[in-house]
């Protein structure tokens, strides 16, 4: 049977979905002035779809300091990358949280595997920042560090609200780094701001995806619903 939502989340997601095909046409397109009116009105309406699906409302949270990196990375300045990058780092912090409350720890027989992926997870970060660090003005070097490491941190515990949420965090590190890249003066792939766009918009939708559902298998049930309270067979 398909769910039957709130009257408001259907059409927040068709305008979210909407917004994202214009603003990713636009960077497509070269239109300015469409990309920078559509980048910071995405997360919003994400969060709005949280709110009206009935979600967590740090999860909203979440998305609205992606909003504010958002908005000031499109700035420009050392500074004001600095400020949106805290701004991102204050997102993480939230779905940290989450996972927190709504993940799952590894179930019986997974701590080698646990083990491998923390060490995969290390390994990947510990390389990429030895990677991009000559690269990296050197005012920014210790910041980009510093976030790498929550930024890490975050994909790594995003692995126990489940799949979607695992595969947003992956996401979320291919984005940033694809941003760092840049920043470091590498060679960048035809439209760098639309494959940083693409595979952030998509991490930002599969990690709401993951702790909604993570979040619905963890909320208690109402108290009619408690074996305790449903009236036994037979009984008036």
């Amino acid at each position: 049977m398909t769910p039957r939502w709130p009257a408001g989340v259907r059409p927040l997601s068709v305008v979210f979905a909407a917004l994202a095909v214009v603003h990713l046409g636009a960077l497509l397109a070269g239109a300015a002035t469409v990309e920078h009116l559509t980048k910071p009105a995405l997360m919003p309406v994400l969060a709005g779809y949280v709110l009206a699906r009935g979600g967590p409302a740090l999860l909203a949270g979440a998305l609205l300091f992606g909003c504010g990196g958002d908005t000031f990375l499109q700035i420009g300045g050392d500074l004001v990358f600095l400020v949106g990058m805290g701004s991102f780092a204050a997102g993480h912090l939230c779905y940290l949280l989450l996972f927190a409350r709504h993940g799952a720890g590894p179930g019986p027989g997974r701590r080698g595997r646990t083990a491998a992926l923390t060490a995969g997870y290390a390994a990947a970060l510990v390389g990429t920042v030895a990677l991009l660090w000559p690269g990296l003005p050197a005012e920014l070097r210790i910041p980009v560090a510093g976030y790498s490491l929550l930024l890490t941190a975050m994909a790594f515990g995003a692995l126990r609200a489940g799949p979607w949420a695992a595969a947003g965090g992956l996401l979320f590190l291919l984005s940033d780094t694809l941003i760092a890249s840049g920043i470091a003066h590498w060679p960048q792939l035809p439209a760098p701001q639309f494959w940083i766009m693409v595979t952030y918009t998509a991490a930002q939708c599969a990690l709401t995806a993951g702790v909604l559902r993570s979040a619905a298998t963890t909320a208690p049930l109402p108290p009619s619903r408690h074996p305790q309270d449903v009236p036994a067979a037979g009984v008036a």
